[in-house]
């Protein structure tokens, strides 16, 4: 293997590490709003200002995360959720390719963007939402 080679999969990781930065965010940022909007309308209201104290504090626990597993050809991105797992997207390790997911072990065909081109990265990571609607084709 080229020092090419292994620089470029440590990048693939290294940028799929960020997306799964950026999701976990997302979640964050959605969860908090879902609360600030229960609040607003009155549903159990008690409730989800105690949530709320908890995110300002740091305690809350969001119960999403974000892994990654890695393949023989993919990183796959694992959502886990309560316990629960379910693939978010892979990533080719020697390209960069996101793909979304198919099934469990493969992914869908067609690029949805590359994680080394620049531009692909920087709107992969400001419009990757932790509920995978940015992975249908634009």
């Amino acid at each position: 293997m080229t020092a090419t080679l292994t620089d470029r999969k440590s990048e693939v990781l290294k940028y799929t590490q960020s997306l799964c930065e950026a999701l976990e965010i997302d979640f964050r940022l959605y969860n908090t709003k879902q609360h600030r909007l229960s609040v607003e309308k009155e549903m159990n209201a008690d409730y989800h200002n105690q949530c709320l104290q908890q995110i300002a504090d740091g305690t809350y626990d969001f119960g999403y995360k974000y892994e990654i597993e890695e393949g023989k050809k993919y990183l796959k991105v694992i959502m886990i959720a309560h316990g629960s797992k379910s693939v978010h997207c892979f990533v080719d390790k020697n390209t960069g390719s996101v793909l979304k997911s198919a099934s469990w072990r493969s992914p869908a065909k067609g690029e949805r963007c590359n994680l080394l081109i620049a531009n692909e990265r920087e709107w992969a990571l400001e419009n990757a939402d932790w509920s995978g609607g940015w992975l249908y084709k634009r």
